[in-house]
């Protein structure tokens, strides 16, 4: 055994892992809760409409949500290879053949994924794309400065708080490949009121992007 596998058994041993879906010591991700996150994707319909359907992977209970929490507020960042691999089923099942897929995820405040160490959903949407043939990440919707947080907002202040402030980046935007050949998919950890969604969508169609739909993990 070389040095860095030594230290990494020593850190296992003080430190085990544990399941962040349902707390088992020793691994992870447990195949029990993996399995719960591959039932869908199901169609869920947002308070808040964006124009295309929305699919998610699982309700915001359970092994998921637990999950969720702990890639955004615990720094869990090993959770991006497994919640991955499901966004990746998903979106295998979603997708129109023999298109090329182009994954956006859902834009974060810049002071929250700096807060967690980068951006969980950006990991997240890559570590699917690793999985599935044709297809691209592109980061191209961002927030504006000043967009609070969402967390405790009502459905109004969720949707006042984001409404025109979503903007699409210019330079991933000319990236893109032929829209005749492409379908583009938002994706997000959580779809509460659907308002990110929605002005995801809106910003996305206003620069001459349409989106096929919206695939979450969590739908709450």
């Amino acid at each position: 055994m070389g040095a860095a596998e030594h230290l990494a058994a020593l850190l296992d041993l003080a430190l085990p892992a544990s399941c962040a879906g349902c707390g088992v010591v020793g691994v992870g991700w447990c195949a029990d809760c993996a399995a719960a996150l591959k039932v869908g994707p199901v169609r869920v319909r947002p308070r808040t409409d964006p124009g295309v359907p929305c699919w998610a992977l699982a309700p915001y209970a359970g092994p998921a949500r637990r999950a969720v929490l702990a890639a955004k507020e615990r720094g869990r960042r090993d959770l991006a290879a497994p919640l991955g691999l499901a966004m990746a089923y998903g979106l295998a099942r979603l997708r129109t053949p023999d298109r090329v897929l182009v994954v956006v995820p859902a834009p974060s405040r810049g002071a929250s994924a700096r807060r967690r160490g980068g951006d969980p959903v950006l990991r997240m949407a890559r570590a699917a794309a690793g999985w599935l043939p044709d297809c691209r990440v592109v980061p191209m919707v961002r927030v504006w400065w000043g967009v609070r947080d969402s967390v405790g907002l009502t459905i109004g202040e969720r949707q006042h708080n984001l409404r025109g402030r979503v903007s699409v980046r210019r330079g991933p935007l000319a990236s893109l490949p032929s829209t005749v050949d492409t379908e583009v998919v938002v994706v997000d950890d959580v779809l509460t009121t659907g308002a990110t969604a929605r002005e995801s969508v809106r910003a996305l169609r206003a620069a001459g992007v349409e989106t096929s739909a919206v695939l979450v993990t969590c739908s709450a």
